[in-house]
């Protein structure tokens, strides 16, 4: 179905993601009835799978691109998040749109502390290195009361809303209201009670908050096609797919796999610092365990690592499959490991593999075809 289009004319292509894309930003109103989910706030889940995509998409360029296993990224999320809560909130307060930059560029630094002492090794040792590095963060924040320690930070500046903030009792602010769509079956209707303010930033709608993410994760999707598809993006292939010939042929591996690294721990912190400012404006250690770095890295994983587009569906998978089955309760992460681990059975390559794993398999699919011929004849 990729190859299919991919031979697509360029104009058919764009008016197809065109019309993708105003379909995802209109999820949240349009509240199919199959997707929706009914335990929990749906903008709310929404705004989480966009967070998850980010992230995955970030650390995509760490593993899909240039082979590096990263099992500390959640280290690089929790900085863009508390980042952003310091200057904002805790010791500062200035706006979001001020603070973010600033996280991106604090997460980006970190991700380059870390990686220019420990890239010199490879393989379990880099993946050793990058565990305990998200330990450490978590270790650090917990303890240290310039951060908040165990209470975290609450309180975290929200973005500007335009057109007026939220003021209760009644008043959502925005530049306008959008209504919402409520279903009876598979019978839409209007619903006019329950509405959205748009570009309106408050504690009781996620809706704003999801569009703005999503907005962000669109503009780091092109960057991450443009730099794929240049010079760095050539160096990074090399590099993962033999490091030592690629040093002989001339590419400064390390100083690719650093910027790897930084890249990916960027993205990282901006997703973290967009929902430290999220609904609940509060982070604390706790939002920060270990667990969640496996979870991103099986969101790469099973979306197909070195595919943009794979690492997107896996991110938004892995976060909403678990909410949207809530009410198996604790089965449903049970439930969600043994989809994992079929998947990783039957299909490693991912969902979504890249288009070099594609051409293996067909070439893979040729060989069988003409070693059966061959033995047919003889």
């Amino acid at each position: 179905m990729v190859d299919r289009f991919g031979r697509l004319p360029m104009a058919v292509k764009l008016l197809v993601l065109v019309l993708v894309v105003a379909l995802v930003y209109a999820l949240p109103l349009l509240r199919p009835p199959v997707i929706t989910t009914q335990e929990i706030d749906f903008g709310g889940v929404m705004f989480g799978c966009a967070a998850y995509a980010l992230i995955a998409l970030g650390l995509n360029i760490v593993i899909g691109y240039a082979g590096l296993l990263d099992l500390g990224y959640i280290g690089f999320y929790a900085t863009g998040a508390y980042t952003v809560g310091v200057l904002t909130s805790f010791h500062w307060h200035w706006p979001f749109f001020f603070a973010l930059p600033v996280a991106i560029a604090v997460t980006m630094l970190t991700g380059v502390l870390l990686g220019a002492p420990t890239l010199r090794v490879r393989g379990d040792y880099l993946a050793i290195v990058t565990l305990g590095f998200g330990e450490i963060i978590r270790i650090c924040v917990k303890n240290i009361e310039w951060l908040g320690a165990s209470s975290g930070i609450k309180d975290i500046a929200h973005p500007n809303s335009i057109g007026g903030g939220p003021k209760p009792p009644f008043e959502k602010g925005g530049l306008f209201s959008i209504p919402r769509l409520e279903w009876d079956g598979f019978v839409p209707s209007v619903d006019r009670d329950h509405t959205t303010a748009f570009l309106s930033f408050g504690a009781v709608d996620a809706v704003p908050y999801y569009w703005l993410l999503l907005t962000a994760l669109i503009l780091v999707l092109f960057a991450d096609r443009l730099i794929k598809s240049s010079r760095v993006g050539r160096a990074w292939e090399a590099t993962r797919e033999d490091e030592d010939a690629a040093e002989l042929m001339g590419v400064p591996t390390f100083r690719y796999k650093l910027l790897a690294f930084a890249m990916g721990a960027a993205i990282g912190g901006m997703s973290g610092a967009f929902y430290a400012s999220g609904q609940s404006g509060y982070v604390s250690p706790d939002s920060f365990l270990l667990l969640y770095s496996m979870l991103f890295v099986a969101a790469v994983i099973v979306g197909g690592a070195g595919n943009r587009w794979g690492a997107i569906l896996g991110g938004v998978l892995v976060y909403y499959l678990p909410e949207r089955f809530r009410e198996f309760a604790d089965y449903r992460i049970l439930v969600f490991g043994l989809a994992l681990t079929t998947l990783a059975i039957w299909r490693p390559q991912g969902l979504l593999p890249p288009r070099r794993a594609r051409r293996v398999l067909r070439a893979e699919e040729e060989i069988r075809e003409l070693e059966g011929e061959g033995a047919v004849n003889v």
